[in-house]
């Protein structure tokens, strides 16, 4: 099983997060724990200027990003909307 760290990133922008979405954080995250790589999270290897992160998708258009730290640790680093996150 794998440790969650939280960045300053994720916290502030996850409590910004609509009430609708904050219950498919806290089930994903639970799955994130478990399985990194479950289905239902569509996790994607990153490239260009995020090489080496990792991503799940939140509901159709959000998205979480986070990276392998050590070997049982994820860091996760940020939360939002899909045309925002990446820039």
């Amino acid at each position: 099983m794998y440790q969650l760290v939280f960045g300053k990133s994720f916290l502030r922008t996850a409590e910004r997060l609509d009430n609708k979405l904050k219950p498919k954080l806290k089930s994903s995250l639970d799955i994130l724990l478990k399985n990194p790589f479950y289905p239902t999270l569509h996790t994607k290897h990153l490239t260009g200027k995020f090489s080496g992160y990792h991503s799940f998708r939140l509901g159709r258009d959000y998205r979480v990003i986070f990276k392998f730290v050590a070997n049982e640790e994820i860091r996760l680093l940020d939360v939002g909307h899909r045309k925002d996150i990446y820039k």
